[in-house]
């Protein structure tokens, strides 16, 4: 008898105890609850799971363009950036991240994302002794023929004459290459260049004599038409088909 009232009085002091920290047992502390994906709104995270892939830890690009070039952040607003993360470019390798478009992100994460870039690799005065630059979507058709003699002026000493590759540069006429890049990365790289790589600005192709908006959607177009006729990418230039 005495056992039984042993256990029992043991078995009390247990419950107050845990009554005493005001949890029932095995109940997780309230900052142990596991946030829904949808709600994470850490940029540096989101960039990191999402972007970082492509376009480098630091921005500073990969197997696609540096996100954290200031050159391209001066050129290149938010509602465009937006809009690519949210809808992709078709037949590219740049998927949609936009939950309305068939990604997993909300709009507010993808807001965040934009912010973060601006916050951490933007810079006001990026293109403060550069004049007017190209602007970032064409503002006309272009010319393919005088766009082999820009590339011939400021592309070959790189790229090679034909542009299938200098002693400094790869071939930037390679087919498979035009078909996984829009127009509009081509246009973008020609812009604001590939700094990682060593590839110039439109500043410094030509020492002083950089390019004008006219070269640069002659040279674009010029290089589409080397890209595979089966592959078409040249709406991401047509108002219709969205500044990409």
């Amino acid at each position: 008898m005495m056992r039984w009232g042993i256990l029992l009085a043991t078995g009390l002091l247990a419950t107050t105890a845990c009554g005493s920290h005001g949890a029932a047992p095995g109940r997780p502390a309230a900052d142990s609850q596991v946030i829904p994906p949808s709600r994470i709104l850490d940029a540096s995270a989101l960039y990191a799971r999402n972007c970082a892939g492509c376009h480098g830890g630091d921005g500073k690009g990969g197997a696609a363009i540096a996100l954290g070039d200031p050159v391209y952040l001066a050129i290149a607003d938010d509602a465009t950036i937006i809009r690519v993360t949210s809808d992709g470019v078709s037949g590219t390798a740049m998927p949609a991240f936009a939950q309305h478009s068939g990604g997993l992100l909300t709009d507010g994460q993808i807001e965040a994302i934009v912010r973060g870039i601006r916050v951490r690799w933007a810079e006001p005065n990026a293109l403060r002794d550069a004049g007017s630059p190209p602007p970032y979507a064409a503002q006309g058709s272009g010319d393919p023929k005088r766009g082999a003699t820009v590339f011939g002026a400021y592309c070959s000493s790189c790229h090679g004459a034909s542009g299938r590759g200098g002693k400094r540069a790869s071939s930037i006429v390679d087919s498979s290459y035009l078909a996984l890049v829009s127009d509009q990365n081509l246009r973008t790289t020609v812009i604001v260049g590939r700094p990682e790589m060593g590839a110039p600005d439109w500043r410094g192709d030509l020492p002083g004599k950089p390019m004008s908006p006219e070269d640069v959607s002659d040279v674009v177009v010029w290089l589409a038409a080397q890209r595979p006729q089966s592959v078409d990418l040249s709406s991401s230039l047509r108002p219709e088909g969205g500044t990409r």
